[in-house]
């Protein structure tokens, strides 16, 4: 199955590549942000990429993106190709705003080990495994090498950014999980947790990177929770990830998938774009023969992005 791996072109600045996102500056001066296929686990990239996977990601995001306006402005200008976004330039806050609404995770982990403060957020003792919250939590953490939790004081008192923008911040990011919670449940989907990203257009905060989709979020079931809270599945990245604990030799993780586990991962993006959106991927790249670059570089090219090679 044809897929994206990897974008390059002599023909654009490449300003950033990420674990998943190659982002390039446009001629117009915006930023043009290139999802691949490639997958990130336990902070490294896996050599084999997921067929659609870019795809899956980047229409997710634009669906949230124009669903939530209402609640924010946010970068996306135009999306060029399933996989290529256009995007308004934004000065980035490095800070992701963590909201949960169950116990799960790393929180979990953290639990176990005795610990009950997150970013600032004290939770109670008795509490089980995937337990809900009263209410969403936000837990902050820095975007630096390696992403520490940090509570919003030290956020303002370190520097990050000032009391009243976390505020504005931390407000939307509860009006947007809440907002997306209602429309998942709605589906049969619960909405776990999640990150946003949040960037200054011009003195006003915009969002910015991705949202509610499978990698920056958990998905759980409805049905499963109801039938039993601690073994609900995740409807997300988490089936590659148990597949490389079960696997791991010698302290370390494979570094490439087989064939049907890259296959089902395949299937379990396109299953939750389609579960969310109401309608099944448009994956077809019959138009370059099947070839998911040549079509990319083919609308770019129709775009005035780039020229014919």
């Amino acid at each position: 199955m044809n897929t994206l791996n990897h974008f390059d072109t002599p023909q654009l600045e490449l300003l950033h590549r990420g674990k998943v996102r190659d982002s390039y500056r446009a001629p117009s001066g915006e930023r043009l942000i290139v999802v691949t296929d490639r997958l990130s686990a336990f902070d490294s990239v896996l050599e084999t990429p997921v067929a659609h996977k870019g795809a899956v990601l980047n229409g997710l995001a634009a669906f949230w993106f124009e669903k939530t306006r209402h609640i924010i402005p946010n970068h996306v200008i135009s999306l060029l190709d399933p996989n290529v976004t256009l995007a308004k330039e934004a000065e980035p806050i490095r800070v992701e705003m963590v909201v949960r609404n169950y116990l799960t995770g790393s929180m979990w982990r953290g639990y176990q080990q005795g610990q009950r403060s997150f970013s600032g957020v004290t939770v109670p003792d008795g509490l089980t495994k995937h337990q809900k919250f009263p209410e969403p939590i936000v837990t902050p953490t820095t975007k630096e090498e390696s992403d520490r939790e940090i509570t919003p004081e030290n956020l303002v008192a370190e520097g990050w950014v000032s009391a009243e923008l976390y505020e504005q911040m931390r407000v939307k990011s509860l009006e947007l999980f809440n907002f997306a919670s209602q429309w998942m449940a709605e589906r049969g989907i619960i909405l776990v947790d999640t990150k946003y990203e949040f960037g200054l257009l011009d003195g006003k905060l915009i969002l910015i990177d991705e949202i509610h989709t499978p990698d920056s979020s958990r998905f759980w079931s409805a049905e499963d929770y109801a039938r039993n809270p601690e073994a609900a599945e995740q409807m997300d990245k988490e089936y590659v990830r148990q597949w490389l604990i079960a696997n791991k030799q010698d302290g370390q993780y494979p570094r490439a998938l087989t064939p049907e586990v890259s296959a089902e991962a395949t299937r379990r993006y396109l299953d939750i774009y389609e579960r969310i959106t109401g309608a099944p991927l448009r994956t077809s790249d019959e138009a370059a023969g099947g070839d998911v670059r040549a079509r990319l570089v083919n609308n770019l090219v129709q775009a005035g992005i780039m020229k014919e090679a």
